[in-house]
């Protein structure tokens, strides 16, 4: 199945309230790791990029590795821009094919944000590509994005005016999620998502998943987060499997062994939010209604 519109993937899932994993690949044996749990789950998928990782590789590089692996699997992908603030990178993942971006315009004030959002919004439509908005910073910092310090949570009514005004196909609101690993439970607010959907039915976007429980999880979905963002767990994934089979085998040099390690922890990481978000076997679904 080709590479689709991130809106033929999120717009089912917002209309029959189950979550698509949207998970941070850092390199080539990642995203096929996670490639591979989706065709075993008969599940879509949203791969996504941070913009480190974009610069560390390369826009058109990395572009490249996508398709060559995407263009494989029997399953409908799509390729997103994580937090980015910077426009002309923006424009530089627009053209190399992206199929959606979050503009990241939380340090500024919702007007400029607002201004610039609507921007991107008319960019993106001359790639057919989508834009994810935000206005509220989410706590801690991922790939050198963000802040430890907590930003202001602007009242449901400026974001619903945000929507409105940019058009944006996606929101991510603040509903007290953090990136990285929570130092202490989170004090979740999932009714800011019930309020935002009944004046704007758009899919929103859960940032911070990485160490929810999975009835909050499952909570957060059913209230329209079609869209789960996971990057931390596959970090830990990753950075522990690369110990983990060191630690094993002291004094062993074999590169293919120690790949295939971390790609099994890469893969069942992301088999067990699949399995969470109810995404599993939504694919059969999707090729008979594309077909």
């Amino acid at each position: 199945m080709p590479v689709v519109p991130i809106s033929q993937i999120l717009d089912p899932a917002f209309a029959e309230r189950y979550g698509v994993a949207a998970i941070n690949i850092v390199d080539d044996l990642s995203l096929d790791a996670v490639l591979s749990a989706a065709t075993e789950f008969e599940s879509p998928l949203i791969v996504q990029t941070s913009l480190k990782t974009v610069k560390s590789i390369g826009a058109r590089p990395l572009y490249s590795m996508w398709r060559a692996r995407a263009d494989e699997v029997p399953v409908p992908v799509s390729l997103h821009l994580d937090h980015c603030p910077d426009r002309e990178w923006i424009t530089t993942c627009l053209r190399a094919g992206w199929n959606s971006v979050l503009f990241d315009g939380s340090a500024l004030d919702v007007a400029e944000n607002t201004r610039q959002t609507v921007e991107v919004v008319a960019e993106a439509e001359r790639y057919g590509a989508q834009v994810e908005g935000e206005i509220e910073t989410v706590l801690g910092v991922e790939d050198d994005v963000g802040s430890d310090e907590a930003g202001a949570v602007h009242p449901v009514e400026v974001s619903a005016r945000f929507i409105e005004e940019t058009g944006v196909y996606s929101f991510a609101p603040a509903i007290g999620t953090a990136h990285g690993l929570y130092k202490h439970a989170p004090e979740l607010k999932p009714n800011r998502v019930t309020e935002l959907v009944e004046l704007h039915p758009i899919p929103m976007v859960l940032h911070g998943g990485t160490g929810l429980k999975e009835e909050e999880f499952l909570d957060l979905i059913s209230r329209g987060c079609a869209k789960v963002n996971i990057s931390t767990a596959l970090k830990i994934a990753f950075v522990d499997a690369h110990r983990e089979y060191l630690d094993a085998n002291p004094g062993k040099h074999d590169p293919p062994s120690l790949l295939s390690h971390v790609r099994a922890a890469v893969k069942t990481m992301a088999e067990y939010h699949i399995g969470i978000f109810g995404s599993a076997g939504r694919a059969r679904t999707f090729s008979a209604t594309a077909g």
